[in-house]
């Protein structure tokens, strides 16, 4: 960036760059003008004489800040740390925002009890350790939390909360007896983590709606769609069927139909508790999306949004290795070409990364490293959402303002991050420079990561992000993350203050 010393009415001018907004499909050349880490004006030609700083965009594409909805930074690494590393990744790929879904019990802070005590550490632990901006979404596991719902809704500016359907029956990495899942989850004996604990999980998150209009449109449930019992049934029969291996058969033992079930019991669960606002998780498979496309049709009056991951629009179960074993399976490449089919057609409302860092000596065991079963569920990628969606989404003909809508606008707009999403006055100058010609493979060495690996190795991608900045901070810039840990603490509320 070039600097000037005179007062001068802007902090930053960014010139000559090609502006991607959501809602709008025309690209304009602009200069964009930031001002108090706010967006001040767009305008064919801000004077460099205006801004303290100047910044050449080299008529690349200015997409919004990617908000990327769906993480779990410190599922396998200590918070603090995890942080540090992850958000670091983030920004290299444009992501200015990450959501992160946390719970109680094991992994994480590894402990139970009160969310009253609980979620401050959280917050504690993850200051001054992000290089973007922050939030998390909380899943109420043990009967005491349904009661603690509206304190994190309305103090800490968390509205948004999870049901994982499997846990209870089912292991976070494959097979476990109910005894094992209620010490994973570190239930007391009063608590059961099943289908009468998520409806009234969805039952306390309507009586916020009521009790706070102010927070009704960002008042949500999201949900995991799989159902336990299925997936207990196909492990045992795919565990003894020695043609299927690898992420095929860790696909089979998961399989769609057990995804397509679990929507349909989320639906009607919403339906039935007045809980109007519900998000179907990485939907993975064209069982699910279906699922999730009917019972909205059935089920007119519950908003039902469907989310679907970068690794599954990406990856599919060739995919060399056990690096994408991931919960719900990568699938086979025709659920894959099912899923574009349904962002091309506007019926997905956002992409994710899904980024749970977990490192090559945690993913694979030691003794047994091709084993499937032992190995551990997750992987990052938040680095490789905005390119890898650009890159394919454009060879498929996705426009780019739907690409800003699906990255950006859509989850800020859902999970009540108002100045997020939009190049616009008054928004966060959370700005994404993305080079659309430039060609680049995939290399784990080359992120910042913690993680050493990733599936998406040697991808070949064509969209390669050149800058970010956050609330007008340059926080990345050619290949090198730039300055300090930025990243605040966003404290989510009513959607309705923009757009």
């Amino acid at each position: 960036m070039t600097p000037r010393t005179a007062a001068v009415p802007l902090d930053l001018v960014i010139k000559n760059v090609r502006v991607v907004r959501p809602r709008r499909a025309e690209v304009e050349r602009l200069d964009v003008g930031i001002k108090d880490g706010r967006f001040s004006g767009l305008a064919a030609d801000i004077p460099v004489a205006d801004a303290a700083q100047t910044f050449d965009g080299r008529g690349w594409l200015a997409f919004p800040g990617v908000v990327d909805a769906h993480t779990h930074v410190g599922i396998y690494t200590p918070l603090e740390a995890d942080a540090v590393t992850e958000s670091q990744a983030a920004v290299t790929g444009g992501v200015t925002t990450m959501l992160t879904y946390f719970r109680t019990g094991q992994y994480y802070l590894n402990r139970g009890g009160a969310y009253a005590t609980f979620f401050p550490e959280v917050l504690r632990r993850s200051e001054g350790r992000y290089w973007c901006d922050y939030g998390y979404h909380v899943a109420p596991i043990q009967a005491s939390h349904l009661d603690e719902m509206d304190a994190l809704a309305t103090e800490h500016g968390v509205p948004s909360f999870k049901i994982f359907m499997f846990y209870g029956g089912y292991g976070l990495h494959g097979t476990a007896d109910r005894d094992a899942q209620r010490r994973f989850l570190m239930l007391g004996d009063e608590d059961s983590y099943d289908l009468a604990h998520f409806e009234l999980v969805m039952r306390s998150a309507a009586r916020i709606r009521k009790r706070r209009p102010d927070l009704a449109d960002v008042v949500s449930v999201s949900l995991h769609c799989e159902i336990a019992d299925i997936l207990n049934a196909y492990t045992r029969i795919v565990q003894r069927d020695a043609s299927l291996t690898g992420l095929r058969a860790y696909s089979a033992a998961r399989p769609p139909h057990a995804e397509g079930l679990a929507v349909w019991i989320a639906a009607y669960l919403a339906h039935e508790t007045a809980c109007r606002n519900i998000n179907l998780l990485h939907l993975s498979s064209r069982k699910a999306l279906d699922a999730a496309l009917l019972a909205a049709q059935v089920l007119p009056h519950v908003d039902v949004r469907r989310e679907v991951t970068i690794g599954h629009l990406v990856l599919d179960c060739d995919t060399p290795g056990l690096w994408a074993k991931v919960n719900p399976p990568i699938r086979p490449r025709e659920d894959v070409e099912y899923l574009w089919s349904a962002v091309l057609d506007g019926k997905v409302d956002w992409i994710v990364s899904d980024h749970a860092c977990c490192s090559r000596e945690l993913k694979v065991s030691p003794e047994r490293p091709d084993d499937l079963w032992l190995a551990k569920a997750g992987f990052g990628g938040t680095e490789y959402l905005l390119p890898a969606l650009f890159s394919e989404g454009s060879r498929r003909g996705l426009a780019l303002h739907r690409i800003a809508e699906l990255a950006s606008w859509n989850p800020a707009r859902r999970f009540g991050v108002p100045d997020k999403g939009d190049i616009a006055p008054g928004f966060d100058a959370d700005l994404v420079l993305l080079d659309p010609t430039r060609r680049f493979t995939v290399r784990a060495a080359d992120s910042p990561s913690a993680q050493a690996y990733t599936p998406f190795e040697d991808c070949e991608i064509t969209g390669q992000v050149q800058a970010t900045f956050l609330r007008g901070a340059l926080v990345y810039e050619a290949g090198k993350v730039v300055g300090p840990a930025r990243g605040r603490y966003v404290k989510r509320g009513a959607a309705g203050a923009r757009g």
